[in-house]
């Protein structure tokens, strides 16, 4: 764990939610063809937002029923009954509630529409948890405003019980307590805009670990998180815009996600084969991506500013040697074993621009399956999620246990990005000391006493060994570099060159450096 404050909890946020009834399994099967697989040419780098949803004509929906639709009309809708398998439900204009007490909600039958006309408000009254809840498939739902549920903590508004095969198009969820919305298997989530909920915009969470083939495109994510979990639950790891957990394969392609509380993009535990596409994400107070320990992904032509700005005003306060990084990348592997798309963790074709810091890869070398520094239950995909107490001596200090009992940090690709960083134009003008930082790290194995890991395995691992790369990217601005631990940073001269040799191709201002 590193020893430093509040990231240690920071890259440990797998613990702060119960998943009960995990599937084990050794490698996961291959992931769905959610969308284009990744190819050589980068995509561009976002100016321009990609999806500015809130507030737009895109959400407003038909002024009459579609034929053969049941129309709801206004008021309450206490006595509606939703269930009819296939049906479609024209709500009226205007606010629609349910009967009141905390459990009441919409059930829809399978393959069900659920359809808003202009102006239509499903209201939960600050009184109703749960909007629209069930395991039916195939349920739609498209033009209708939500909000006023208060759903708890890590549970979800719209598809509470995370539902496969759903599509979410063109609604405005917004002023809910917990997420806005849950997801399931192939969910479509697109042209949505989800504003100023109590805790995320998103939670990608489903019992039993089977989200695949979900996508998440042209959506508004902003101001999620009012409640400020982090504040009443210090290290929860529990707030931002949106969350994934152990989804594989997803796209998440062209949405803009800014100005939301804590983390923009969060994929945390065994997750895999994400495409991160197009999107930008700015003015987020904590990281642009982050990714932990999850496996294979590909991050390109998303254009990242000014996030991280609070964590890392945070963390120079308090004299925090950690670089806080637009994109943080916490003990993730490329791995292809584990079934994908890739093989490897890479980043391409992005513009990071004023962003408190860069890309950060970071390896807690006392976080490990069974670890006391590890505060998820969950093992590695390579071992199986239930399997954590085989990873323990004396059979962990052997192979394969000895690789597959942890996630390494490994196979980092990071090419062809435009980085650039005026301490001027960051939070009124940053200590350079503590922005403008890219890293490569890991701390000094410690803990516990029987860790195969321990003193500077880890470290050298990821540094040397691990085929982590920085290669032909385009620096603006006085860069500096952590690497290998927190003590250490270096100049763009000491980067390049020997014993790290990274960024072999890459200008610093216009001049090649190594």
């Amino acid at each position: 764990m590193k020893t430093s404050s509040r990231v240690a909890a920071l890259a440990l946020g797998a613990g702060v939610l119960a998943v009960a009834g995990i599937v084990a399994v050794s490698i996961p099967d291959p992931a769905p063809p959610v969308g284009a697989p990744p190819v050589a040419n980068a995509a561009p780098a976002r100016s321009a937002p990609p999806a500015a949803v809130c507030g737009s004509p895109s959400l407003t929906g038909p002024a009459t029923p579609p034929p053969g639709a049941v129309v709801v009309p206004s008021g309450s809708n206490a006595d509606f009954d939703f269930g009819t398998p296939g049906a479609t439900y024209w709500f009226a204009p205007g606010v629609h509630t349910l009967a009141p007490g905390e459990y009441s909600q919409i059930a829809p039958g399978e393959d069900a529409t659920l359809l808003g006309g202009p102006g239509a408000v499903l209201d939960g009254n600050r009184d109703n948890r749960y909007a629209i809840t069930g395991r039916a498939t195939g349920v739609t739902i498209r033009y209708l405003t939500v909000r006023n549920f208060v759903a708890p903590r890590d549970e979800g508004v719209v598809n509470h019980d995370s539902g496969d095969g759903w599509t979410v198009e063109h609604n405005t969820l917004t002023g809910n307590r917990g997420a806005a919305l849950m997801a399931g298997a192939a969910n479509r989530i697109t042209g949505n805009c989800l504003r100023d909920n109590g805790q995320y915009g998103l939670n990608a969470y489903q019992s039993g670990n089977r989200i695949t083939g979900l996508v998440v495109e042209g959506n508004e994510f902003t101001g999620n998180n009012t409640e400020d979990w982090e504040s009443q639950m210090p290290g929860c790891g529990c707030t931002g815009a949106m969350k994934f957990w152990a989804v594989n394969g997803a796209d998440v392609r062209n949405n803009w996600i800014h100005r939301n509380r804590g983390t923009g993009l969060w994929a945390d535990t065994n997750n895999n084969d994400f495409l991160i596409e197009g999107n930008l994400i700015e003015d987020n107070e904590g990281t642009g991506i982050f990714y932990e320990i999850s496996y294979n992904a590909t991050i390109r032509g998303n254009t990242l500013r000014n996030n991280g700005w609070a964590t890392g005003r945070e963390f120079a306060g308090e004299r925090d040697p950690f670089p806080a990084g637009a994109i943080y990348l916490s003990e993730t592997d490329g791995d292809a074993r584990v079934p994908a798309r890739t093989a490897k963790i890479e980043v391409t074709g992005n513009l990071l621009e004023n962003n408190w810091g860069g890309v950060v890869a970071w390896a807690n070398a006392d976080r490990f399956c069974n670890s006391t520094a590890s505060t998820t239950s969950d093992c590695t995909l390579l071992v199986g999620p239930e399997n954590t107490a085989v990873c323990s001596p004396p059979a962990i200090t052997r192979e394969p246990l000895f690789t597959d009992c942890r996630w390494w940090t490994s196979d980092l690709d990071v090419h062809g990005n435009t980085f650039t960083f005026d301490p001027a134009a960051v939070d009124g003008g940053c200590p350079v000391e503590f922005c403008g930082r890219m890293a490569l790290l890991s701390n000094y194995g410690s803990s516990p006493e029987w860790s195969p890991y321990q003193g500077d395995v880890i470290q050298q691992h990821i540094v040397f060994s691990a085929g982590n790369r920085w290669h032909d990217n385009t620096y603006l601005g006085p860069w500096r570099f952590t690497v290998p631990d927190m003590s250490t940073t270096v100049t763009a001269a000491d980067w390049t060159s020997a014993p790290y040799r990274q960024d072999a191709g890459s200008t610093f201002d216009g001049r090649p450096h190594g």
